[in-house]
């Protein structure tokens, strides 16, 4: 009941902003989803599988995961055939942040924290509009 009333105000708050309402719940999944691949990797690390390991299973169920809560939350679509348009959109994000990041380098920034933050909105509002144009194919409503 509180979770309903709080999603209805966010809802009338986005309208009355004209913010749009699928980004906003895209960045709710995505905090879901990054508490998920988080939460997988440190389970490993209880396990005791070496971090490397850890980290690849963490990254791999991630991202299935990933893709049924945001194409079910967000779009309202789950359909598998769509998970490798997806993986292309998370290695188009990965490809561009890290370049950014090396540039950020070569032009002696090194303070990735720094860099890494300020990457956080831009990335996701990329990675938003892939998922809505080219992976779940939805148009603005």
């Amino acid at each position: 009941m509180m979770i309903n009333y709080c999603l209805n105000l966010s809802k009338k708050l986005c309208d009355y902003y004209h913010i749009d309402w699928k980004f906003v719940k895209f960045l709710f999944v995505g905090g879901i989803n990054t508490l998920f691949g988080y939460g997988v990797f440190a389970l490993f690390i209880w396990f005791g599988l070496h971090y490397g390991v850890a980290n690849f299973f963490s990254i791999v169920l991630g991202i299935i995961f990933n893709f049924f809560t945001t194409g079910y939350f967000v779009f309202s679509n789950t359909n598998k055939k769509l998970f490798w348009r997806f993986l292309a959109v998370y290695s188009i994000n990965w490809s561009i942040s890290t370049s950014i990041m090396y540039v950020c380098k070569l032009c002696n920034y090194n303070n990735l924290y720094i860099i890494g933050a300020i990457l956080l909105l831009p990335m996701a509002f990329l990675s938003f509009l892939l998922m809505k144009y080219f992976v779940f194919n939805r148009r603005p409503e």
